[in-house]
């Protein structure tokens, strides 16, 4: 369980977030929707421990958030938006090291990255190095990094990010697969197709707010749209292309 009340953060003059709230409960997909700028980046930041609120509060699975709460990130798996790997390492390698990070044992990590060089189908990948993949390569790399400790809760920056539309049908399906096994997924998006199809709540984030959140049905419902793009136009003032 992922939860942030009332976060607010300011850079110099920049108001980054004013109050940002949401609860993300365990077998759940919340996404987290915005345009580029709207306070997305931070609050995953703050989730993650690595950038501090100036005010309000992040907790995971009850438990608060700060950067000095190094125990925390046991039961937390980040997937962040440059997937973040070991260019020299191969596949195996890069979880296996992130496995070995969160203090599992040698034996553990390896018995670990096997199972889930199978759950994400890496098997074909599995010993190259991460150098020479493609960007699904790289993201479904990453995310068995992220799971590399059996994490309850996911943090997924924009993962879908360069992707093909093979590559973003095989993580919506492995995304769920995970849902299922009673994950806490936070996935954060500015791609409303994605976040329609993928996520079971959505809070929706402009100028440093949450200014709506529900199903994606009830939140074109609440606006009288026709489509979730223009829920999103009417909810958040922003009328341009974020897909």
């Amino acid at each position: 369980m992922i939860e942030a009340t009332q976060l607010a953060k300011r850079f110099a003059t920049t108001v980054a977030l004013r109050d940002v709230s949401f609860h993300a409960p365990d077998g759940r997909i919340t996404g987290l929707l915005g345009p580029n700028g709207a306070g997305k980046s931070t609050t995953l930041r703050i989730l993650c421990a690595t950038l501090a609120a100036d005010s309000g509060s992040a907790r995971i699975d009850g438990e608060l958030v700060t950067p000095a709460n190094a125990a925390l990130r046991q039961r937390l798996g980040i997937l962040p938006h440059n997937a973040g790997l070991y260019p020299s390492l191969t596949a195996r390698e890069n979880i296996v090291y992130f496995g070995r990070l969160a203090g599992m044992s040698a034996t553990a990590a390896r018995a670990r990255a096997a199972e889930l060089v199978a759950l994400l189908e890496l098997e074909d990948i599995a010993d190259r190095r991460t150098k020479t993949f493609s960007q699904g390569q790289k993201v479904r790399t990453a995310l068995g990094r992220a799971l590399a400790h059996n994490p309850r809760n996911l943090i997924l920056d924009e993962p879908t990010n360069g992707l093909d539309v093979p590559a973003v049908r095989k993580l919506r399906l492995l995304l769920q697969r995970l849902r299922g096994l009673g994950h806490c997924i936070v996935f954060s998006s500015h791609v409303m197709q994605e976040v329609a199809l993928l996520c079971d709540e959505v809070v929706v984030v402009a100028r440093g707010m949450v200014v709506a959140n529900g199903t994606p049905e009830a939140l074109r419902n609440s606006t009288g749209a026709a489509n979730f793009e223009d829920a999103f136009v009417a909810l958040t003032g922003e009328d341009g292309d974020h897909s």
